[in-house]
């Protein structure tokens, strides 16, 4: 057993020291480019100011003959565009693949510097953890990095979900964890194929009226993915890191895109995956406070002074809890504000 005093200490001579605490940073959308698509590569300088990630994808949705191109292409976008205050992300292919080492090897020594965060795909356990974290300090070390690159991990089998609060934990570079919807569906033996989102078979029906079995009876769609959510984000913030949703495939279903985002923003994601520009400004729509909730939040602040006691305002009961609840929307709004002049504008009006 690692003793807890080395947790901090780095795993490679010449690494830097690993980070005490995770940077928050305006996290609504992580968006998915192919770095092999010179088209879409073309277009990267216009849509990396607009998201606040920008991440090129090695993994699915590249065909095993163009791994390499991918790759190759991901170095060349590093290398050439300025990402302001975007994160710079990738999403290597998985541990099990026989392009994982490779990924992780050219991007550390290439474009190290200025990459953010690698996204690890099917992670299952903290052992899958522990060998990246291992391998990132001796490729950094080689890099002469002077800061360490963080990990984000993709929730995708049972046995991920089962171990995620071992995941959450297993190393300093811990940068948050996305739900992954359409491998855990096929790893758990679900019974869909969308890609996220809900099922119109997954429903509760209200009780017969009189015992009228064949009458009216109004049925509601149930959320597949609340439980999993749920666990994931208290795993995250037990362990202060970041929860994210993951993808949504229906691209042109934009009205239950933004309804899963909202889900998952309510329970308590920071942000959601876009796999098409249309899904960019759903996400930070989404996943921005509604101003007129910041201006509430922050009359319950003022009112409630120390923030002891219990107060009524209009007509509710407002207590420290509250206060609580009103600081992370606030807080958030605030950081949102401070990069984003409109957003800035619309919680000053408060919501009007």
């Amino acid at each position: 057993m690692r003793n807890p005093k080395d947790f901090f200490r780095p795993l490679a001579v010449g690494a830097p020291e690993p980070l005490r605490e995770i940077p928050v940073r305006p996290s609504r959308v992580i968006h998915f480019f192919p770095p092999a698509n010179e088209k879409m590569v073309a277009k990267l300088p216009s849509i990396i100011p607009t998201v606040d990630i920008i991440l090129g994808n090695l993994e699915d949705a590249v065909p095993a003959s163009d791994k390499e191109a991918a790759r190759a292409g991901l170095v060349k976008v590093g290398q050439e565009n300025d990402f302001g205050a975007t994160q710079f992300w990738t999403r290597v292919n998985s541990l099990d693949s026989p392009w994982c080492l490779d990924d992780l090897t050219t991007l550390v020594t290439e474009i190290g510097d200025r990459l953010d965060v690698i996204m690890i795909p099917k992670v299952e356990g903290p052992e899958d953890i522990h060998y990246v974290d291992r391998l990132l300090a001796q490729l950094e070390a080689k890099a002469r990095l002077s800061r360490p690159l963080m990990v984000h991990a993709i929730l995708e089998t049972a046995r991920g979900v089962a171990n995620v609060e071992e995941i959450c934990a297993a190393s300093p570079r811990m940068q948050g964890l996305s739900l992954g919807p359409a491998d855990l569906a096929a790893n758990r033996r679900m019974k869909t194929t969308r890609v996220g989102g809900g099922h119109p078979g997954y429903l509760v029906r209200t009780d017969p009226v009189d015992g009228d079995i064949a009458g009216d009876r109004p049925v509601f769609q149930q959320d597949l993915w609340h439980y999993t959510i749920a666990r994931m984000v208290d795993a995250c913030v037990a362990n202060g890191i970041l929860p994210f949703y993951g993808p949504f495939g229906d691209i042109a279903d934009t009205v239950a895109c933004e309804d899963q985002f909202r889900n998952a923003f309510l329970l308590g994601c920071v942000g959601a995956w876009s796999l098409h520009p249309v899904q960019i400004d759903i996400a930070k729509r989404v996943f921005s406070p509604d101003p007129a909730d910041v201006a509430h939040a922050r009359r319950v602040i003022e009112a409630m002074g120390d923030g002891t006691g219990a107060i009524m305002l209009d007509g509710k009961m407002e207590d420290d809890a509250s206060v609580k609840q009103c600081r992370v929307m606030v807080e958030l709004a605030e950081q949102l504000a401070a990069g984003d002049p409109e957003l800035a504008e619309r919680y000053a009006a408060g919501g009007r």
